[in-house]
C-alpha cells in the first residue's frame, strides 16, 4: 500500500468489473439539470470530505485548478507535462474518459495503475457505504470521481494536483478546494447551456465560480462580453486576472506542440502562465512569470513538445485490414461537441489531410509505416463517422463543421452516423458488444435529416431531406437503416467500421480519411475497436 496514508486499510481487491458495477450504480438517469437529485448537491460535497477524512489533507494539498468551455483538458495536459519534466510528481484528474474510467487520475503522467485504483476505490466506497444516510445519500458518479481523485493524490503525496472542472465551476465537485495556488480559465463559448445559462456571461460567471480570495488567475483572449464578467468575478474578489498570450510559434526552437491544431497555442499559452505561477508561489523561482519575448527553459520545452491527450486530434492509422498500405484508412479523431470547437476540429482535419505528409508523426504513430507519404495513383476520400448528444443542436453543430471544412477546400464524400456503443448509466472496463438490436436510432436519423438537408442546400437542390433510396455499390440493407444520396445510418458502430474496412480493401485506388467528431463517448468506442 501507499506510503504516507496511516488510515489506509487493506482490503481484498475485488475484481475491476465488480468495481465498475458499483461505480455505474451512483449514475444518476436524469439530466444533469435535474435539481431534485439530493446525492448531487454541492453542500454535500463537504460532508463526504469529513466522513474520508480529506478535510485537512485538501487545505494542504498544491492545486491547479482549469475550467473552461474548450481547451481546459489540452491545458491540464500541457501543465501537468511541463511540471513532470521540471522534475515535480505530479496527479492530475481530468473527464471524461475514453476507454477506461482510470485514465481520470494520472499519475506523473500515466494512467493509476489497476491494482492501486481498486485499493483506493474501496477504502472510499466502503468508508461512504458506512457513514452515508437517507439525509445524505451515496454521491453521484462525478462527485464520487472527484472524493477519489482526492484521496488518491493526497495518498500518493502529489507535488502539485492538477484538477480539471468536470462541468461549469461554481458547483462543480472540484471546486471544494478553498485554496489553489492557482487558477486558470480556457476558452469560453456556448455548451451545457440547459445548466450553464444561455449568454456567454452568465457561462462565464459560473465558471469564474473557481476564483477564490486574492488567489492569481489567468485566462486566454475571451469574447468582450464573456472577459467583463470574468474581470467583475476577479475584482469581487480581489484576484488578480491576467490574460496569457497564446504561445509565439518561434519559441519552440522549430519543435512541434505535443497536440495538434492552431488553438493548441492558446492552452499552451495559458499552461505556461500557470506553471511558472505555481513554481513562483511555491519558491522554486524568483520571477512572477516567464517571459515569452526571448525563450522557453528546456524543461518546459520537453514539457509542451512531448505531452499527449487521447480522442483530441488525434490520428490513428487502421492496421487491422488486410491491404498493402495501413495509410488507406485513416481515423482522425477529435471530441468536438460545441459550434466553436466544431470550426477548430473542422481546420484541423482540413489541414492535416492537406500537410499530413509534411507533419512530423508524433510518438504513437512512428510505427505507421506508409502515414504521411502519398502513394502513386491513391485518391483521397473524405468520410464523416459522427454522433452527438441529444442535449446538442445539430443544427449549430454540423453547418459550422461543413462550412469551415469547404472554406478549406474539402469536402465529404459521405457521412456515416451511427449510435455510441457506450452507455450512460454503465462504466465499461472491457470490450463492448458488438451490436444492439434494441437500440434507438430516431436521433441518429434525425442528424442524417440535418446532414442531408445541409448538403443539398450547398448542392443548390431543394432543401428537403433526400429519398432515402440505397445507391450504387453502396451498403449492404442488413447493415443500416437508412441510406441516402449523402449518408447512411448504421445499426452499430462495428457494422460502420466493417464497411470502411470493407470499402477500403475493395477499393485499391482510395485513401479513405474518415473524421470522427462530435462525441467523446464515439471517440473512446472507435479506439477500443480499432486498438483491440
Amino acid at each position: 500500500m501507499p506510503q504516507g496514508d496511516e488510515g489506509f486499510e487493506k482490503r481484498t481487491v475485488s475484481s475491476y468489473e465488480e468495481a465498475m458495477d458499483a461505480l455505474s450504480s451512483l449514475i444518476t438517469k436524469r439530466s444533469r439539470a435535474d435539481k431534485s437529485n439530493k446525492g448531487n448537491r454541492f453542500d454535500l460535497l463537504f460532508d463526504y470530505l469529513k466522513m474520508l477524512d480529506l478535510e485537512e489533507r485538501i487545505s494542504k494539498m498544491s492545486v491547479i485548478h482549469v475550467a473552461g468551455t474548450k481547451g481546459k483538458g489540452s491545458t491540464c495536459t500541457f501543465t501537468e507535462s511541463i511540471l513532470r519534466h521540471c522534475g515535480f510528481h505530479t496527479g492530475v484528474f481530468t473527464s471524461p474518459h475514453l476507454i477506461d474510467v482510470r485514465e481520470r487520475f494520472r499519475l506523473d503522467g500515466v494512467d493509476i495503475c489497476e491494482e492501486k485504483f481498486l485499493a483506493y476505490f474501496w477504502w472510499c466506497w466502503h468508508r461512504l457505504k458506512e457513514k452515508t444516510s437517507d439525509d445524505t445519500p451515496m454521491p453521484t458518479y462525478f462527485h464520487f470521481l472527484a472524493l477519489l481523485a482526492f484521496k488518491i493524490f493526497s495518498a500518493e503525496q502529489v507535488d502539485v494536483a492538477i484538477l480539471e472542472v468536470g462541468l461549469g465551476g461554481r458547483f462543480d465537485a472540484t471546486n471544494v478546494v478553498q485554496s489553489p495556488i492557482v487558477c486558470g480559465i480556457s476558452s469560453l463559448g456556448y455548451d451545457h447551456m440547459e445548466i450553464l445559462g444561455n449568454t456567454l456571461g452568465e457561462i462565464a460567471g459560473e465558471k469564474a465560480g473557481i476564483f477564490k480570495q486574492g488567489i492569481p488567475a489567468f485566462t486566454v483572449p475571451q469574447p468582450e462580453e464573456a472577459m467583463q464578467v470574468l474581470e467583475v468575478k476577479a475584482s469581487q474578489l480581489n484576484v488578480q486576472l491576467k490574460v496569457a498570450p497564446p504561445l509565439d510559434v518561434k519559441l519552440l526552437n522549430g519543435l512541434c506542440l505535443g497536440l495538434d491544431g492552431e488553438h493548441q497555442y492558446l492552452n499552451a499559452g495559458l499552461a505556461i502562465a500557470l506553471c511558472s505561477t505555481w513554481l513562483q508561489r511555491t519558491g522554486h523561482i524568483e520571477v512572477n512569470s516567464l517571459e515569452q519575448n526571448s525563450s522557453l527553459p528546456e524543461h518546459f520545452l520537453e514539457g509542451l513538445t512531448m505531452a499527449n491527450l487521447q480522442g483530441r486530434a488525434q490520428i490513428v492509422p487502421d492496421r487491422c485490414i488486410d491491404i498493402e498500405s495501413p495509410g488507406d484508412l485513416v481515423f482522425y479523431l477529435d471530441g468536438a461537441h460545441s459550434p466553436e470547437s466544431m470550426e477548430v476540429c473542422a481546420k484541423w482535419f482540413s489541414l492535416a489531410i492537406k500537410e499530413g505528409n509534411k507533419q512530423k508523426l508524433r510518438n504513437d504513430q512512428q510505427d505507421y509505416f506508409g502515414y504521411g507519404h502519398e502513394t502513386p495513383g491513391k485518391n483521397s476520400t473524405q468520410i464523416l463517422l459522427f454522433n452527438c448528444m441529444s442535449v446538442r443542436d445539430p443544427q449549430l453543430l454540423l453547418p459550422r463543421l461543413v462550412n469551415t471544412c469547404t472554406n478549406h477546400g474539402v469536402h465529404f464524400k459521405k457521412a456515416l452516423f451511427v449510435p455510441n456503443i457506450s452507455v450512460y448509466n454503465k462504466v465499461w472496463s472491457s470490450a463492448l458488444p458488438l451490436t444492439d438490436s434494441q437500440v434507438d436510432l430516431s436521433w441518429q436519423l434525425t442528424l442524417q435529416k440535418v446532414w442531408e438537408n445541409l448538403i443539398n442546400s450547398q448542392k443548390g437542390g431543394d432543401d428537403k431531406n433526400a429519398d432515402p433510396s440505397y445507391i450504387e455499390g453502396g451498403v449492404d440493407k442488413k447493415r443500416c437503416v437508412r441510406s441516402c444520396e449523402n449518408s447512411t445510418v448504421f445499426t452499430s458502430l462495428p457494422l460502420a467500421v466493417k464497411w470502411l474496412r470493407d470499402t477500403a480493401q475493395q477499393n485499391k485506388s482510395a485513401r479513405l480519411q474518415v473524421l470522427v467528431t462530435g462525441s467523446l463517448h464515439l471517440i473512446g468506442d472507435l479506439l477500443r475497436l480499432v486498438k483491440k
